[in-house]
């Protein structure tokens, strides 16, 4: 079932679907006998509810039961062994089933990449290869005998984030030799607000995309745009991802302008892949976003709103560092104001080309 954007004071069957998969997560009450899906009222409890889901998933909290919320909701619903599993190329399964099972793959040493509750490629690979080690059919499906026989071995193993992490540090050897050669995808925002004077999220993120792609492109860096910086419509997030995969990416930046109802929110911050409720996360998009935070917030007076995890599809889906940065709010005066300077535009995609730079280049450890 695919869900319309629902919010508070909607009413119907959509929110009624809401309202029950929330009740089985224990989030809030179940309904009652003799419930009307038809008269189900978004209301205040519902609101709650949402933003709690939401909040505890690493989602925006607004409240609003949008695609990826409802798809998390969804996905929250399964617990592993609750259906078979196996690798579907270009519909890929994902749910908390999928993420308990690379839990257990990675906590066992199999090496699958991202613990990400999305079933790819590499958790195809780790599964087949767990399949032969105890002696199981290495067909790459997860059914009732590989259940068991997950279930003999990792009885004491939980989480799996931290073989993650090990591996993504490891990593930083081949990843730091340098940004010559390197492929980085930049994905210019399109759905942001308006100021007022023309002056809107497309303009502003594409304008930078192409500043950053200047600079990266003289230093010897391949820099591909998800869309093209005078287009003011992109793909969504998932297939904006698999755009990254498909090309093999060595990292993927979004830049972005946000906007909010009133004109206080204000400042820069980054964004990149953490679930803590699963305890995983990218360590190298942590680095990149604190590095690219730092690097813009010391070049302008943009108030410094820190890095933070986050879930959203473009973060969780896509197989190399990936971050998600905000360059202020246009409902902000300052902001917005600064936002239309072409020079202060400068100094920013100054700042992210500097952020590039210093991700990319050997790591020197002191003797």
């Amino acid at each position: 079932m695919s869900a319309p954007l629902s919010r508070r004071g909607d009413t119907g069957t959509t929110v009624a679907e809401i309202r029950d998969r929330l009740g089985r997560l224990g989030i809030m009450p179940a309904a009652e006998p003799g419930f009307d899906p038809a008269n189900a009222s978004f209301d205040d409890s519902v609101d709650h509810a949402v933003r709690a889901f939401q909040q505890a998933r690493g989602l925006t909290v607004d409240g609003i039961v949008g695609p990826q919320t409802f798809r998390r909701l969804e996905e929250a619903r399964w617990t592993l062994g609750d259906r078979v599993l196996s690798y579907r190329p270009g519909r890929l399964v994902s749910g908390d089933d999928v993420l308990g099972l690379q839990q257990r793959l990675s906590g066992l040493g199999f090496d699958l990449g991202r613990v990400d509750g999305v079933f790819g490629p590499l958790t195809d690979h780790a599964l087949r290869e767990f399949q032969r080690s105890v002696g199981v059919d290495p067909d790459g499906t997860c059914g009732p005998m590989t259940f068991r026989a997950i279930n003999r071995l990792a009885r004491t193993m939980s989480g799996g984030g931290t073989a993650t992490t090990l591996r993504e540090l490891h990593a930083l050897e081949s990843i730091c030799s340098g940004v010559a050669h390197k492929v980085v995808v930049i994905d210019p925002g399109h759905d942001g607000g308006d100021d007022g004077h023309g002056v809107n999220e497309a303009a502003i993120a594409g304008d930078l995309a192409t500043r950053v792609e200047g600079r990266l492109a003289a230093i010897g860096v391949q820099v591909l745009l998800t869309r093209k910086p005078d287009s003011g419509s992109a793909a969504d997030e998932s297939d904006r991802a698999a755009f990254a995969n498909d090309t093999g990416a060595d990292l993927v930046l979004s830049l972005n302008v946000g906007s909010a109802d009133s004109a206080i929110p204000s400042g820069c911050a980054s964004f990149y892949f953490g679930d803590s409720a699963a305890g995983t996360g990218s360590a190298l998009g942590r680095r990149f976003a604190e590095m690219v935070q730092e690097e813009i917030c010391s070049r302008t007076d943009l108030t410094d709103c820190q890095s933070h995890a986050k879930t959203w599809d473009l973060l969780r889906m896509t197989r190399m560092p990936a971050v998600r940065l905000e360059c202020g709010y246009l409902s902000s005066p300052h902001d917005a104001r600064r936002l239309a300077d072409p020079a202060f535009r400068d100094a920013v995609a100054e700042g992210i080309a500097a952020a590039v730079v210093r991700f990319f280049a050997p790591v020197t450890t002191e003797a």
